[in-house]
């Protein structure tokens, strides 16, 4: 059903199928007690959590270890007025089990950046939330 604003809310599944379709999100986290956005390529991981790779002495792995903080992907169709936003939200770790790690080496995420170091960042899919935009407007204007 739709509401009249044109959203409809997507359950956790829709959500989790939809992350799982774009390669490009952004990370919402606290740098210097300002909010900061980061665009970053990512994955999903087999248990729904968020997985970004990046290097052991960035500026993100220290504003993000041990917080909680969102993350956001979306896609939007402008000749349709149509898309979805997905938001994720919760605490975030960088992996050191060995094993973990080394498994994530082999099955990315990929990082389109030159690193050193490689470390990866989980965003645990502790709330998951997100809304589909259709087209009321019944065409272009």
């Amino acid at each position: 059903m739709l509401h009249n604003d044109g959203f409809r809310p997507l359950d956790r599944q829709e959500c989790l199928r939809l992350l799982a379709k774009v390669p490009v999100g952004r990370v919402v986290y606290t740098r210097r007690a300002l909010p900061a956005v980061l665009p970053v390529n990512f994955v999903l991981d087999t248990d729904a959590s968020v997985l970004l790779r990046t290097s052991a002495g960035s500026d993100l792995v220290r504003a993000v270890d041990g917080f909680v903080i969102a993350f956001e992907a979306d896609e939007f169709d402008i000749a349709s007025r149509s898309g979805w936003s997905v938001v994720v939200t919760g605490p975030a770790a960088v992996v050191t089990d060995p094993e973990r790690h080394e498994r994530l080496l082999r099955t990315g995420p990929h990082s389109w950046m030159p690193i050193r170091d490689d470390v990866f960042v989980r965003i645990e899919a502790a709330m998951v939330t997100g809304r589909e935009l259709t087209d009321l407007s019944g065409g272009p204007g």
